[in-house]
């Protein structure tokens, strides 16, 4: 009969070190849970065992299913033809058990002890691999320890990302996702609702501090803020006033999703306080370790906490889990024939401890049980069995049909594993270069159907690339509307609006919309930029407009009228000069100043002229002549006007007093030197103008937001230029109205007068509005005021002279003329 000991371990199914044992040609080392020790003094130097310790079902669970691979294994004629696998099973009941364990497996083959050598090159251990375990804790001890040994270990449960670092880790497997891969899909989900104020909780160990470090760095590089970051206590129960406390700060930051990123022991006291709260209506992210673990939705009045999501690991194929299940149905019909053989030990103790290992009640009903974490860690047991086993396929050369039996390295297999990749059950496994598998995650919401709880896969998240799926019409919000609540500090600005920030979350925000010539690109919400120069936006505006290109264009309909009259005035002018040309003898044309009526025609023609240098987008040309055209001709125009007037007022006036000053400026050429010399210091103004400050095109942006304006760039030495012809029009206008009292033929004061006086209002009237209009309508300003000018001069001055020409040729004779100068003769005599 066996040791008593060894008995009650075969009826528990239970074990301390090395109790579930296979023989064969090459042995793996399975680390399990098997049961959960309660916590002990770390200090203590004594490794313990597990036998006072609770049965564990799901640690169980895994156990058989490395017991269901390394069968099937062992069975196929192609995987290992002529090669068996063993076991060695240990329970890791505790962190000293798992180290016990771990040390066992690298004991040297057939030996009981590790022994150190300066190369391990050609060091055999007692397991050619290692199967767990199952926690982030033990896996980094375990990983430790084996890396320095390169023993292959692959877990099935292990997914803190800091396992991914090679340099520590070298031999290190899973078959389980990284967190990395986890914490995108929580991040992923966060964005697809728009959930941008949550609430991060941790559990107070490596999986959980590593996972929310990795958490809160993809969020700070986004637009999700982190209301508050919390630790669940370790080892409390629902008194623990850190667990109010933290339930407290929950309701104070007033968010609407908490993100648990916690292993299973820690949450159920905290949840057990949530709901004596009265928490209700939150959405809760749960990490992959909780999310379907049977602990938490057993706490009562969980169902009322509001919407819970969760990671889970991609859900197993089924076939897998039902040849799994009637393995098992098949093992506990050889129940109650290993018990009696055991009490009745007719086999010796090793048979026996092979015998009553292989009955297993603890997972019965696997595929239709609510808990889906164990069969979906039973496949990641049952994956890294066969990652084992298709590595030694490659490194006996297995594909021949027969596979060369010889002594395996750790070193060796281990580069095997890295390098396999295999179709299991629809499931790809195959390694990156971190040693994690290409595998994604399942995104499952509770649902509950009165009091029974069930789960639902409403979306997927799939990596290399990484996407996120969701189908909302599988979700059940637990709100008043039924709607996907928000999450916000601050509610999102209108479109024209940014950001300015309020604290140090760039969430909680006030808004402020953009001024004019800005506006909101949507890659930085909290700076308005400023528009292109040719580009313009109103006041909160989320783009900018193109600036409309303002001139005066020849296709305008206003041109073309102001081109029209122009034209008219132009063909008047030619016409005048063909009538005068014509009666060029006659008494009227030479009291107009004969000859130099020509030159006052031209002058005005010249003047008349400038104005199609206003037309047109301006160029350099049109620029350069626009305002010396205008002022020197128009110069010329005033001269010959002021020296006709100065003419005839020293005829009748003048001459009687003081008849040198006449003779003087006859005799002198006294008219041609004052045209001449007002003319040259007109073209001097001119000149000094355009070399002090040329004026060219230029695009002007300062007049209207929306506009481009084009035009010719002032200058004070041109305004001086237009001053000049100013002031002549004003000595014209002095000498024109003192000839009134003039004799009728040569009296024209009256309506040159008011011809003067309209010009002189036109040119202030230009001044004026020289800043009030701009663009377009200054142009046209400017073109009508010249285009008065002239015809206000042409009228005053010259169409008297062609009506008397034209209809009363009997006052165009020297008679009509002597008669005049008689009348005004007696005239002054009388007075």
């Amino acid at each position: 009969m066996p040791p008593p000991a060894l008995l009650r371990l075969c009826l528990c199914a239970a074990a301390a070190a090395s109790s579930f044992t296979l023989r064969g040609d090459y042995s793996l080392a399975g680390l399990f849970p098997l049961h959960t020790a309660a916590r002990r003094d770390d200090t203590s130097l004594l490794v313990r065992g597990c036998d006072d310790a609770t049965f564990k079902n799901h640690g169980y669970c895994l156990a058989q299913a490395l017991r269901f691979a390394v069968e099937e294994i062992n069975n196929t004629t192609t995987l290992l033809p002529n090669v068996t696998l063993g076991y060695e099973i240990y329970d890791t009941c505790s962190e000293s058990t798992n180290f016990h364990a771990t040390l066992c497996a690298l004991a040297r083959k057939g030996r009981q002890d590790v022994q150190v050598l300066p190369s391990f090159q050609h060091y055999e251990p007692q397991a050619v691999a290692v199967i767990g375990p199952d926690s982030t804790r033990l896996a980094l001890t375990t990983a430790a320890v084996l890396s320095l040994f390169l023993v292959p270990e692959i877990s099935y449960e292990a997914s803190t990302e800091l396992l991914s670092l090679k340099r520590l880790y070298p031999s290190f497997l899973r078959t389980i996702p990284s967190d990395k891969q986890q914490v995108k899909a929580i991040f992923l989900l966060l964005q697809r609702f728009g959930w941008t104020w949550v609430v991060l909780l941790g559990s107070d160990d490596t999986y959980g501090r590593a996972g929310l470090d990795a958490l809160q760095e993809l969020l700070t590089a986004s637009n999700v803020c982190v209301a508050y970051r919390g630790t669940i206590p370790a080892n409390s129960d629902a008194s623990n006033p850190d667990l109010h406390n933290l339930v407290r700060i929950l309701t104070d930051v007033k968010v609407n999703v908490t993100v648990v990123f916690s292993t299973r022991g820690g949450v159920p006291p905290f949840f057990e306080v949530v709901v004596q709260k009265n928490i209700t209506g939150m959405v809760w992210v749960a990490s992959e370790d909780w999310s379907l673990a049977q602990a938490i939705w057993q706490v009562p009045g969980i169902q009322t906490i509001g919407t819970v999501f969760g990671m889970a690991v991609e859900k197993p194929e089924p076939t897998m889990l039902e040849r799994f299940e009637a393995w098992k149905m098949w093992e506990e019909g050889a129940m109650a024939e290993c018990g009696s053989k055991a009490e009745a030990g007719r086999e010796s103790v090793e048979s026996t401890r092979l015998d009553c290992t292989q009955c297993c009640t603890g997972c019965h009903a696997l595929v239709t049980a609510s808990d889906m974490y164990d069969a979906q860690g039973s496949f990641s047991v049952y994956s890294a069995a066969y990652a084992v086993a298709h590595g030694l396929h490659d490194l006996l050369g297995c594909a021949s049909g027969a596979c060369s039996k010889g002594t395996v390295y750790p070193w060796q297999l281990l580069q095997k594993i890295r390098e396999v990749n295999f179709t299991l059950y629809k499931s790809r496994i195959s390694f990156d270069a971190h040693g994690d598998i290409h595998k994604g995650y399942d995104i499952v919401m509770w649902k509950w159907l009165g009091p029974k709880w069930a789960s639902d896969v409403i979306g997927t998240f799939r990596v290399n690339p990484d996407r996120l799926s969701i189908n909302p019409g599988k979700i059940l919000w637990h709100t008043e509307d039924g709607q996907a609540p928000s999450s916000l500090c601050s509610e999102a600005c209108k479109p024209g609006e940014m950001r300015l920030q309020q604290s140090r979350h760039k969430c909680c925000f006030s808004c402020v919309a953009c001024p004019p010539g800005t506006f909101l690109n949507t890659s930085d919400p909290f700076d308005c930029q400023a528009c292109a120069m040719d580009e313009w936006a109103p006041a909160g505006s989320k783009v900018c407009f193109n600036r409309t290109i303002e001139f005066l264009s020849w296709s305008e309909p206003l041109s073309w009228a102001l081109l029209a009259l122009a034209v008219l005035l132009m063909l008047l002018i030619a016409a005048l000069a063909v009538l005068f040309a014509l009666n060029a003898s006659t008494p009227v044309v030479k009291s107009a100043g004969g000859k130099t009526c020509f030159l006052m025609l031209g002058s005005l023609a010249c003047t008349c002229s400038s104005l199609f240098c206003y037309f047109g987008e301006p160029s350099q040309v049109a620029c350069l002549l626009r305002v010396p055209l205008f002022a020197i001709s128009f110069t010329v125009f005033l001269s010959c006007v002021a020296t006709r007037s100065f003419q005839i007022l020293c005829i009748f006036k003048l001459n009687a007093r003081c008849p040198a000053l006449y003779e003087a400026w006859m005799r002198r050429q006294g008219p041609v030197l004052f045209v001449a010399a007002s003319t040259a210091a007109q073209v001097a103004l001119c000149v000094a103008a355009e070399a002090v400050s040329p004026s060219v095109p230029r695009r002007e942006y300062g007049v209207r937001d929306e506009w481009v304006v084009l035009e010719c760039a002032r200058s004070a030495a041109a305004d001086a230029a237009i001053a000049y012809t100013v002031l002549l029009s004003a000595a014209c206008f002095v000498l024109s109205y003192a000839g009134t009292d003039l004799p009728a033929a040569y009296n024209e004061a009256k309506s040159l007068t008011v011809s003067l006086l309209l010009h002189l209002g036109c040119s202030a009237a230009v001044l004026c509005s020289q800043g009030a209009l701009r663009g377009q309508a200054e142009t046209v300003a400017r073109v009508l005021s010249t285009l008065g000018t002239l015809a206000a001069l042409l009228g005053g001055y010259f169409v008297p002279r062609a009506f008397v020409i034209l209809l009363r040729p009997h006052q165009n004779t020297a008679e009509h003329f002597q008669m005049v100068i008689q009348e005004y003769t007696r005239r002054l005599a009388a007075a």
